[in-house]
């Protein structure tokens, strides 16, 4: 009875004295991902912090009709010791990044284990063979399933629960990691803006480029939302494009995007800036889903879908994360436009404080874009997460 009730770490200690093999047991897309989807209750059980994403979204982005399929392929592991589910994770290579990079990587994401590195172990070795069995030469994750989504392992900030889209683990993930034998490829941090008093300097950027009679900024448009999404990843895709991992979205995951925005989208919380009519700039902040879903348990039905409406539509967020800011290259250079990603801060900040917007998340960023790191310091942010993406040669 005891094992039924207590967490993960307290299973681990129990199964770390009753010597036994670990079963890894592979499901092809698609499958039956009940103990995939599962496993996260006994470890997370004792985490105040964990937020069970909606098995929903799991199951649909672990399927054949997920996009990022038509140029990846993948499968799904699960651990087992004497029948019970103990860690879980992915094997994924994406064909996009392979002709963007040509480096033989393949990846592994949604990894979860008990405190116990014979289980991390089997998982990454298991994975490791996948990827080897079809010619990768090295294995980086977590990415959960591409840059795009989920990445990195939490490594420190445990102490708050995660935002809509970003990663949680147990403090001793990171570790089990590293005793399989991957080391730290990139560290991405995540930064905490408390929506206050904006400092006097930042008022004065935003106004001398407000004064500009070729700036011109707008929201999306929700009766055009496929059009605007459109924009805003077209000026991501380039002011993104040397970044570290960085593998823009597909047509097709463009599409799925604009698709999945429909009902999250606040016009408000969107920013599309315009020099001489053309889109040079944008900003994109989602509603925090975490702390509307926190009480569901993954589930949306019966009642978890009209809970998680009358929260987001009637109610209203108290906390928002801003996924993306983005300047085309050709305006880094150009001093008159230097404050411009200043200006989009503080209207968002503005935006923030008329929806009663309390709390917001920016991430991620990498750890030697100090630029960006910097600007976030500047308008008030604070580094609270940090995530560790790991790697290791097959």
């Amino acid at each position: 009875m005891l094992v039924a009730i207590e967490g993960g770490a307290r299973y681990a200690r129990l199964c770390m004295s009753i010597p036994t093999s670990i079963e890894v047991r592979e499901t092809h897309l698609g499958g039956d991902l009940r103990s995939f989807l599962d496993v996260v209750d006994d470890i997370y059980r004792d985490d105040p912090c964990y937020v069970r994403p909606l098995d929903m979204d799991l199951r649909d982005r672990l399927s054949r009709k997920n996009p990022f399929f038509d140029h990846g392929e993948g499968t799904v592991f699960t651990a087992f010791r004497r029948g019970r589910c103990v860690g879980r994770c992915t094997a994924q290579i994406d064909h996009e990044h392979l002709k963007r990079y040509d480096d033989a990587c393949g990846f592994f994401g949604f990894f979860d284990t008990i405190d116990d590195a014979e289980v991390a172990k089997a998982l990454l070795d298991r994975s490791v063979s996948w990827l080897g069995e079809r010619k990768m030469k090295r294995m980086r994750g977590p990415l959960s399933l591409c840059t795009n989504e989920e990445l990195g392992c939490l490594v420190d900030g445990f102490d708050s629960k995660p935002y809509f889209m970003m990663p949680h683990h147990r403090s001793y993930q990171g570790g089990l990691i590293e005793s399989a034998g991957l080391v730290k490829a990139k560290d991405l941090y995540a930064w905490h803006y408390k929506v206050g008093d904006l400092p006097e300097r930042a008022v004065k950027a935003h106004d001398a480029i407000a004064a500009m009679p070729e700036v011109k900024l707008r929201t999306v448009d929700m009766k055009q939302v496929d059009r605007d999404v459109r924009i805003v990843m077209d000026v991501y895709n380039d002011a993104w494009s040397s970044n570290w991992g960085f593998v823009p979205l597909t047509e097709k995951e463009l599409a799925k995007m604009a698709s999945d925005m429909k009902l999250l989208l606040m016009p408000e919380l969107t920013q599309i800036v315009e020099i001489e009519g053309e889109p040079v700039a944008v900003a994109l902040a989602l509603p925090n889903i975490n702390e509307m879903i926190g009480d569901l348990n993954g589930k949306l039905l019966p009642i978890g879908f009209a809970k998680l409406l009358w929260r987001l539509k009637i109610r209203g967020p108290r906390s928002g994360r801003l996924i993306i800011l983005g300047i085309r290259k050709k305006l880094r250079q150009v001093r008159r436009y230097a404050p411009l990603s200043t200006f989009m801060y503080v209207k968002m900040h503005h935006a923030e404080q008329r929806l009663g917007i309390l709390d917001g998340e920016l991430s991620w960023t990498i750890e030697d874009n100090a630029p960006v790191n910097l600007g976030i310091r500047f308008m008030g942010g604070r580094k609270y997460k940090t995530l560790r993406v790991y790697e290791r040669e097959i």
